[in-house]
């Protein structure tokens, strides 16, 4: 194939074009920040479900807490009736049976009242555990949220930057050979499109060129389409080539 040879250069533009443009589509669709958001979410999840046991607890605990004060609350009725009624009565075996009541009434009163102090420190210590934990779930969301906003940036980013490379390739592409477009597509659909050739370099897969390879380079015209013997894509050469 034949083509001039700044038509061949421009292939060059078109290869930088189309790696921005996998470049731009590669990081709209995959955002950095997407991997780090999939994991605030399964550890929010984490997060809530602890929330819900230690509300949980928290809920016993408050259970158990009214229920011990309800029983408080009996004892002192009863231990007001029975003082009341010791205070009335003049059957000393009646009195003697009361103060007995009274007294148990006491104890159980105490024991009651233990039980409540500790649970009044249980409930205390799964407020704590709540704040903590509402804490984390909270530090968990304002960093997500941050990260989703980024990533909702950097996607529109990416977007204009696909749009602008999408724009100038198509440019590039009406202004050359459509033989050479269509060759430089097949090439590029399967590896690399187009290279500069600099030093006897091929700088689309870096490979130095031999002896041989050169010295046929050498012999091609300067319309002639040649390609790289290492992969294969059009070789575009310039005063830098190094032939």
């Amino acid at each position: 194939m034949k083509a001039r040879p700044e038509d061949q250069l421009r292939l060059v533009d078109l290869a930088a074009l189309d790696t921005a443009i996998r470049a731009a589509e590669h990081a709209r669709r995959n955002p950095e920040q997407a991997g780090r958001v999939q994991e605030l979410l399964s550890q929010r999840q984490t997060l809530s479900a602890e929330l819900t046991r230690l509300l949980g607890v928290r809920d016993d605990v408050t259970a158990e807490l009214a229920r011990i004060e309800s029983d408080v609350a009996v004892v002192d009725a009863r231990t007001a009736r029975d003082a009341e009624r010791l205070a009335s009565s003049v059957n000393a075996k009646d009195a003697q049976g009361l103060e007995h009541e009274i007294a148990s009434l006491a104890k159980r009163k105490s024991d009651l009242e233990d039980a409540e102090l500790e649970l009044m420190e249980r409930l205390e210590a799964a407020e704590a555990d709540i704040a903590t934990q509402e804490a984390l779930i909270a530090a968990t969301n304002d960093e997500g949220a941050r990260l989703s906003a980024a990533g909702k940036a950097a996607v529109a980013e990416a977007n204009s930057r696909f749009d602008a490379a999408t724009r100038d390739r198509q440019a590039i592409a009406a202004t050359l050979p459509a033989e050479l477009v269509a060759l430089y597509e097949r090439l590029a659909a399967r590896g690399n499109g187009a290279g500069l050739l600099r030093q006897r370099t091929c700088e689309a897969c870096r490979m130095v060129l031999a002896g041989t390879d050169v010295q046929a380079l050498r012999q091609a015209a300067d319309d002639d389409v040649v390609m790289c013997p290492e992969c294969g894509c059009i070789l575009v050469r310039t005063d830098e080539s190094g032939l």
